[in-house]
């Protein structure tokens, strides 16, 4: 079931690609982050406020339980930094490699007091697949000029923030629940992302005056981010970090290249490919695990 929460999760972001795409366009990139942070955390609050969720622990926890939300802005402002400086395949590849290293990582050491996952034989078919589909994705990475190569540092470093904050709001979970973690996270985001869109160039804060978009369903990008934090706090305690970080990249691809298709925009052959074999590793991996712990459970003759 986790394994499967983790590819919804995935196909949620996948999703929202569409609805932040167009509200950047009507509002601007950091405006629209604003926004974006704003309705997740009105969602969340609604929502903890109907299942009487209590929002703060009893508890007195370390600050950096609550960090999880400064981290989430980071892949987002890296991303946008890289975009046209190099492709969007290469940025999708660069990311999940940062995203890759730093899951492994995290499982061998089970940093930020997260449960080990031992390095298993049978992860070395996900991670030979896994970084195939990353090598066939750079393909498409173009330019070494100084702009290029900053923007492949900092979007691989997005990915490791994505371990990051992910595992940081899976610690928070244990103390208070999926969806009041989901509100403090986008909560701390929100004041450091409006900061940015006070202080960026060519950003002002005349949007709030602005008519909203006919298309009301542009706004709703922030719940959708709300419910994949919500899903990724119930699956990240529970599988291994490495193996959530596939199952996410798959989800968010394959429902990226459905709205391709649905809306006949582009269409990246290089992104699909390298998405298939990624995901050929990940389900051959939970089938050749899946028989391994039948066969232990099974009685001895």
């Amino acid at each position: 079931m986790y394994n499967f929460l983790a590819l919804i999760s995935g196909a949620v972001i996948g999703s929202m690609i569409l609805l932040n795409g167009e509200l950047a366009q009507y509002y601007g990139m950091y405006n629209a982050t604003v926004i974006f942070h704003a309705v997740a955390v009105v969602f969340t609050f609604i929502i903890c406020k109907i299942g009487k969720k209590k929002i703060l622990p009893s508890e007195k926890l370390p600050l950096w339980f609550y960090l999880g939300g400064i981290f989430m802005v980071f892949p987002t402002l890296f991303e946008n930094f890289a975009f046209g400086k190099i492709s969007m395949t290469s940025i999708m590849a660069l990311s999940l490699f940062g995203q890759t290293v730093c899951s492994l990582l995290f499982d061998r050491f089970g940093w930020l007091g997260m449960e080990r996952h031992p390095f298993k034989k049978t992860s070395l078919i996900g991670i030979v697949f896994s970084l195939t589909g990353i090598g066939i994705m750079l393909t498409d990475l173009r330019g070494t000029d100084n702009p290029a190569i900053l923007a492949i540092v900092l979007v691989f470093l997005s990915g490791a923030a994505i371990v990051v904050y992910r595992t940081i709001n899976a610690r928070l979970t244990e103390r208070i629940g999926s969806m009041p973690t989901s509100l403090i996270s986008h909560f701390v985001g929100l004041p450091f992302i409006l900061l940015l869109a006070l202080i960026m160039p060519g950003t002002s804060i005349k949007w709030l005056a602005a008519v909203p978009s006919a298309n009301f369903w542009i706004y709703l990008g922030g719940v959708g981010g709300a419910m994949a934090v919500f899903l990724m706090n119930i699956t990240v305690p529970k599988i291994s970090s490495f193996r959530q970080t596939l199952l996410n990249f798959v989800g968010k691809v394959f429902v990226g290249i459905l709205l391709d298709l649905i809306l006949e925009s582009s269409f990246s052959p290089i992104t699909f490919y390298g998405g298939l074999i990624i995901a050929a590793g990940i389900f051959l991996n939970i089938i050749i695990e899946h028989y391994q712990e039948r066969r232990k459970a099974m009685p001895a003759a």
